[in-house]
């Protein structure tokens, strides 16, 4: 079955950065779009940053010249690095692969604060 793992969240201060990892399983990862969504406290899931198969990534305009997402197929990963971090980028961070009915990773806690 899909599994998607990430890892990579913490605390940290604002203007720092963090790198997110999700690595997926039980996929043909390299031909799937993948995705970073964010979910604050209180507040919907949104999306982040998306990257398709070809490489194309967008951004939602909040994350845009602060965020970079990339995918490594022979490590079925895909990567987050977030930088220039605010206060308002806290949240559960989660990686979803976008085939069939769409999967979830379990989330990882991003805390920005001093």
């Amino acid at each position: 079955q899909v599994q998607l793992v990430e890892s990579g969240g913490g605390l940290v201060q604002p203007g720092g950065s963090l790198k997110l990892s999700c690595a997926a399983s039980g996929m043909m990862f390299r031909i799937y779009a993948m995705s970073w969504y964010r979910q604050a406290p209180g507040k919907q899931r949104d999306l982040v940053a998306s990257i398709a198969s070809s490489g194309t990534t967008t951004y939602t305009d909040s994350v845009k010249g602060r965020f970079n997402i990339w995918r490594d197929n022979a490590k079925n990963t895909v990567y987050l690095q977030m930088s220039s971090l605010k206060p308002e980028d806290t949240a559960v961070y989660y990686c979803y692969a976008e085939l069939g009915p769409g999967y979830w990773g379990q989330g990882t806690q991003v805390t920005v604060s001093s």
